[in-house]
């Protein structure tokens, strides 16, 4: 018998995936904040891999979106941002996995946007209080189709975006500062990593402003494509 619940619960959040017929349940959104060199100094925070380890924030699976869609430009912000990503998707459990077994967890990647309210996460941030006004917005998480690539560590793809055909921002997978093997380890000292499990692994330089009426394209070479499309404020 199934619960007696006082109304319905909302559907599991999932994805397509490229060349089946079943879509990916998702379980968790994690996020790797500044994993490039060149974003991080942007946002007037440069970090030191060599005394510093990754840090993440996180987002309710009741964020993400698919590609393709058009969202509102949310409330009570004057500068919403652009964030284009590699997703990284978990498709075994794991806990304390060393590098060397990192890729035993990998299902496969997807492009992803973090969509930002800029000013509100800057002002969180430069009073030392929470991420979550800032990046915990809803229809915030894009994500495109998964693409199955089971023990493939990407270490390489040119990564593109546009915004109303103007590039924004370009760079490569392999400027992160922490790789895909080393985000896996060190993640899973916190977590008890489980399928579905979706990692944002970083995002480069070039992030910046949309507006009402903006359509937002990106590409990761061998990943695939993402299309988002700002519609007005409600």
């Amino acid at each position: 018998m199934s619960p007696n619940y006082l109304w319905n619960p909302p559907p599991v959040p999932s994805l397509p995936v490229r060349g089946s017929t079943r879509r990916l349940p998702v379980n968790r959104l994690f996020f790797v904040g500044r994993n490039y060199h060149a974003h991080a100094v942007e946002m007037g925070r440069p970090g030191d891999k060599a005394v510093e380890r990754p840090f993440y924030f996180t987002k309710s699976p009741q964020t993400l979106v698919e590609s393709g869609a058009t969202v509102a430009y949310p409330s009570e912000t004057a500068n919403y941002h652009h964030e284009m990503e590699l997703v990284l998707v978990i498709g075994k459990p794991g806990f304390r996995v060393s590098e060397g077994d990192a890729a035993s967890l990998v299902y496969g990647y997807a492009c992803g946007l973090d969509m930002t309210r800029r000013d509100l996460q800057l002002a969180a941030r430069d009073k030392g209080r929470p991420w979550d006004l800032g990046k915990d917005v809803e229809q915030s998480s894009v994500v495109s189709e998964i693409v199955p690539m089971p023990g493939t560590v990407l270490t390489q793809g040119a990564l593109r975006l546009s915004v109303n055909g103007q590039t924004r921002q370009q760079s490569d997978v392999d400027k992160l500062i922490w790789n895909i093997r080393e985000l896996i380890a060190d993640l899973s000292l916190f977590y008890h990593l489980q399928p579905g499990d979706l990692i944002f692994t970083g995002t480069p330089e070039g992030v910046g402003p949309v507006a009402a009426g903006d359509r937002i394209e990106g590409r990761i070479d061998d990943v695939g494509s993402i299309v988002l499309n700002i519609g007005p404020a409600e």
